[in-house]
């Protein structure tokens, strides 16, 4: 069942058969716990010889090291896919869409919908004006060991999660007043949560979904939710698994180019398998994504800082504590004035905030970003990594030698609004929810065709 105009499609989902340990078989995003390599060893050890999805991904955490070799886990991915599926421990349903009830350690419930989205509707470039949108730049270079992966790869499993503009509530909540056969209903492992899934898969069902959604992207409701209608009908935002979406749709765009075109648009690698979440949705919460830099003097970065934004017009001050943890604490209790930014830093033995008077850009985010951007250029020694979760960013920035920036959420409703008249926000800008929260890997899908 295809839904051409708005991009989507009824997959044939791949689940683990009956018997396997599902609290084992589901792990979370790759991209979390980048900095904590001992989250990961504990999953290994939590899954031991057990079916799972950690046999199919290649956690982050491991992207540089040194006793990890990339070519090696990579084949192992592949191998553990063909053996899975040889094997029938995953096993096809019937075309539908899979609705999501998960309950998290910060709310009891946010509702989502699996679904697969076509890819020709989607450009991550600037300025794009298609269905699917990027909320932030994609960074080309995070690509590679990706496309490396899924290049040769049977089946998708997705950590993805597109976000749908539904003030009304009309396209996945209803589902859930609907006598739906459960599917399952877990514990996650290491704090993850719990998660029922439900089968919507009766023709008119999914047909009433695909009208909801389509009611959803008319000029009509732009101009009543943007006040334009200038830059296309944006549909469907990403929010998380940005990079992984860009993975596919890289993939998709070579495939195309080496294939008959008429053969090749019914490749099932046209499309992606996402979790669908309505923005306005109660358990979904935006969380801002933290820095943290390694190898790095505090009082040099600081200088350097000043230096920046006095060149572009701006002013630095600092308000320094001798006190970790305490610019945290005080600039939960500050309101910055219309025309700064207040960015609070932590370092080994002090913390503090920064004020930056007359920025140039519109977030906080964006200000921080530009200024690392440059220094990173310059100071090839220190790394940077993407925190969520300020306990982690303050265990790590007090560290000898590192450094942590504490960053402000954005309002979730301001999303859609932004990325249509503004385009993708900067890099990082927000999460969705904390680290623990993330998508779990649990349904998986074909790419090769039949």
């Amino acid at each position: 069942m295809r839904f051409d105009t708005i991009g989507l499609k009824a997959p044939t989902v791949l689940l683990p058969k009956k018997g396997v340990d599902l609290t084992k078989w589901s792990v979370v995003a790759c991209d979390q716990f980048t900095s904590q390599p001992e989250y990961w060893e504990k999953a290994k050890s939590i899954v031991g010889n057990n079916p799972s999805t950690l046999n199919l991904i290649f956690p982050e955490v491991y992207l540089e090291s040194k006793t990890h070799n990339r070519d090696e886990l990579i084949g192992s991915i592949n191998q553990h896919m063909k053996k899975y599926l040889d094997q029938n421990i995953l096993i096809p349903q019937k075309p539908g869409f899979i609705l999501v009830d998960r309950q998290t350690p910060h709310t009891p419930s946010r509702k989502g919908l699996i679904v697969a989205l076509d890819l020709e509707k989607y450009d991550y470039n600037k300025g794009s004006q298609t269905l699917i949108r990027a909320t932030e730049g994609t960074v080309l270079d995070r690509l590679p060991p990706r496309i490396k992966i899924r290049k040769n790869a049977p089946i998708e499993l997705p950590h993805i999660m597109v976000l749908i503009d539904d003030p009304g509530r009309t396209v996945i909540e209803p589902l859930f007043h609907k006598n739906l056969e459960l599917i399952y209903d877990f514990d996650l492992m290491l704090d993850g949560g719990h998660i029922k899934t439900y089968r919507v898969d009766e023709p008119g069902l999914v047909k009433t979904v695909a009208d909801t959604i389509t009611a959803l992207s008319s000029k009509e409701m732009m101009a009543s939710k943007y006040g334009s209608t200038e830059n296309g009908i944006l549909l469907y935002a990403m929010g998380d698994g940005n990079h992984s979406l860009a993975t596919a749709k890289a993939i998709w765009e070579d495939l195309k180019k080496t294939a008959n075109k008429q053969d090749i648009m019914d490749h099932p690698a046209r499309y992606a398998l996402v979790e669908l979440v309505n923005v306005h949705d109660a358990g979904l919460t935006f969380e801002p994504i933290h820095r943290v830099l390694f190898h790095v003097q505090a009082d040099s970065l600081l200088k350097a800082m000043k230096n920046h934004f006095e060149k572009l017009g701006s002013s630095l001050t600092k308000t320094v504590f001798t006190s970790v943890g305490t610019a945290e604490k005080e600039l939960k209790n500050f309101i910055p004035k219309k025309t700064e930014h207040i960015i609070a830093f932590v370092a080994e033995g002090v913390s503090g905030f920064i004020s930056i008077e007359n920025p140039k850009l519109n977030l906080a985010v964006g200000t921080l970003q530009s200024f690392l951007d440059d220094y990173l250029v310059s100071h090839k020694e220190t790394k940077i990594d993407y925190i969520h979760g300020t306990g982690v960013v303050t265990d790590l920035g007090s560290q000898q030698g590192n450094m942590g920036f504490y960053l402000p959420a954005m309002a979730k409703q301001d999303l859609f609004k932004t990325v249509y008249l503004d385009g993708a926000l900067p890099r990082k800008t927000f999460s969705m929810g904390e680290a623990c929260e993330k998508r779990y890997y649990l349904e998986c899908r074909s790419i090769l065709p039949a």
